[in-house]
């Protein structure tokens, strides 16, 4: 009797942890679920997106892409498992590093058979799978099935592949097909008098900078030498970053820093496990989870080996010299030479990009002086690029490399309506212009994207750009303890240098409850 009962309860309790398993699988991973349903090892992964209760808003919000498709679906339905393939196959089209169209639509799926996704699908009405929606990714968001909205649609028809595309090009006006190619950059070069396409570069900003801060940390770059500029250049970061997310993660690294990499371990090991992406310092996303997203957008090339990182980071040191202020030029210019130096691993480029910076004989006053410096050592760059290409043949055919900026985009740069008549051709720019068009284009025009999708999403005008993206121009504040003020961006590089350099051995970060305001 008492060896049934243990047996009964034996077999009760291998029931219980069986469903218990089942129940934590299923919430824990969709991706694991419908990989155990197909049965199959090695499945190629996923190209669309798998949204779940818990990401649904941020994964959304996030995203550069102007539209979105969201597949509701069940793991159980056999009609779901045989429609998975047709939405992969132009999920890869739009989703990906090696995606045609990138950066367009981001195709996602969410799984209605899950209990943490029963609201979600409930609020979308889900009365039928696959059900697919359409839509701008924050109108998604903000959905309210109470209110009519336009702007998104149910794909009725779209149980195969060919009608789905077909569907988007007929919502797009576009012709794209599956055997499209890896995505060039099909706008700018085609309409390079269009300002607004540096609106994309927002992202690739972000992209060069967590790649840059990956770099450096797989390269094991930060050493007894190098460390000071860093620190450096990421105080430049906090106060001067175009993107929210990144100056907040800049600020993450830099009050934890002397923790993360202490500067007496690297004097004692010159190549610290702490200091390199074995360590603490390796889990800090510099722009935040979401990036990199492993895809460029206006940096991308028609080739997998041009533009992109390169172009990106040029981006960036745009956007920085075209925010600092007056009292703050000569040191954000001796940051930006100090890291190219140290931290760019092309060696050509870091030693001719040093000897740019080295000609520099008096210090700069004006921030006018380092953005129009910048501007010439971009174009001297170019000019020497421009004849390698052209003679090796190893250049992006569709963006050869240009004096910047060109006719189309900036006509008053231009003092005389072709190069003057000296041996070297040099052209007889309007500087006064000059400084205008590169305040305009990686400032106010480099944010404009994010500016429009805030309006589109409806959010109240009283959140402006400036506190999304624009650089940074209310203080830092962080508690007492932190040992760490970020002043106001009119001042706030210089006073973060002088501040840190004061207070490297006492701060304190165990204390840091927020930081607001970057």
């Amino acid at each position: 009797m008492s060896c049934s009962i243990f047996l009964l309860i034996f077999a009760l309790l291998v029931s219980i942890l069986e469903q218990s398993v089942s129940v934590s699988v299923s919430n824990g991973s969709q991706r694991v679920i419908l990989r155990a349903i197909s049965g199959q090892d090695g499945e190629k992964p996923d190209f669309a997106v798998e949204l779940n209760a818990t990401n649904f808003d941020s994964v959304l919000k996030e995203t550069p892409a102007p539209y979105a498709i969201v597949e509701f679906f069940a793991h159980w339905c056999p009609a779901c498992r045989n429609y998975k393939p047709q939405y992969e196959k132009v999920a890869r089209l739009f989703n990906g590093a090696d995606a045609s169209h990138p950066g367009l639509i981001l195709m996602t799926r969410v799984d209605c058979a899950l209990k943490i996704n029963s609201n979600l699908c409930d609020k979308f009405s889900v009365k039928y799978y696959p059900m697919l929606l359409w839509g701008p990714p924050k109108k998604l968001v903000g959905w309210d099935p109470k209110q009519e909205n336009n702007e998104i649609l149910t794909i009725e028809r779209g149980r195969t592949a060919d009608i789905l595309l077909g569907w988007i090009n007929k919502q797009l006006g576009s012709s794209y097909g599956f055997d499209d190619g890896k995505y060039e950059n099909e706008h700018l070069q085609r309409n390079f008098s269009d300002p607004g396409q540096i609106a994309k570069a927002i992202y690739d900003i972000e992209e060069a900078t967590s790649s840059a801060f990956g770099i450096i940390l797989d390269q094991r770059m930060i050493k007894s030498g190098t460390r000071a500029s860093l620190i450096k250049f990421l105080q430049l970061l906090v106060a001067h970053h175009p993107s929210k997310r990144c100056r907040k993660g800049s600020a993450d690294i830099l009050v934890d820093f002397d923790n993360l990499c202490p500067s007496e371990i690297l004097l004692a090991n010159n190549e610290a496990d702490s200091c390199s992406k074995k360590g603490a310092l390796g889990n800090y996303q510099i722009c935040g989870k979401e990036v990199p997203r492993g895809y460029w957008m206006y940096c991308r090339g028609s080739k997998n080996d041009t533009r992109g990182f390169s172009c990106g980071l040029w981006v960036l040191l745009h956007s920085l010299s075209v925010r600092v202020e007056d009292g703050e030029s000569d040191l954000a210019f001796r940051t930006t030479c100090d890291f190219i130096y140290n931290f760019f691993v092309c060696e050509e480029c870091r030693q001719h990009f040093h000897g740019m910076c080295s000609s520099v004989s008096s210090p700069f006053k004006k921030a006018r002086d380092f953005a129009l410096w910048l501007w010439s050592a971009h174009n001297q760059v170019n000019e020497r690029l421009m004849k390698d290409e052209e003679s090796l043949g190893t250049g992006d055919p569709e963006f050869p490399k240009v004096t910047w900026p060109p006719k189309q985009l900036c006509p008053s740069c231009y003092l005389s309506p072709g190069k003057t008549s000296d041996k070297n051709s040099k052209i007889d720019w309007n500087e006064n212009e000059v400084f205008k068009f590169l305040v305009s284009y990686y400032g106010k025009e480099l944010v404009n994207l994010y500016k429009d999708k805030e309006l589109q999403a409806g959010v109240g005008t009283e959140k402006t750009v400036n506190e999304e993206l624009v650089a940074s121009t209310n203080a830092v504040v962080v508690p007492l303890g932190a040992a760490l003020a970020i002043a106001v961006a009119s001042c706030a590089f210089g006073a973060l240098a002088c501040f840190w350099r004061s207070q490297q051995k006492n701060r304190k970060y165990k204390h840091l409850h927020s930081l607001k305001n970057i």
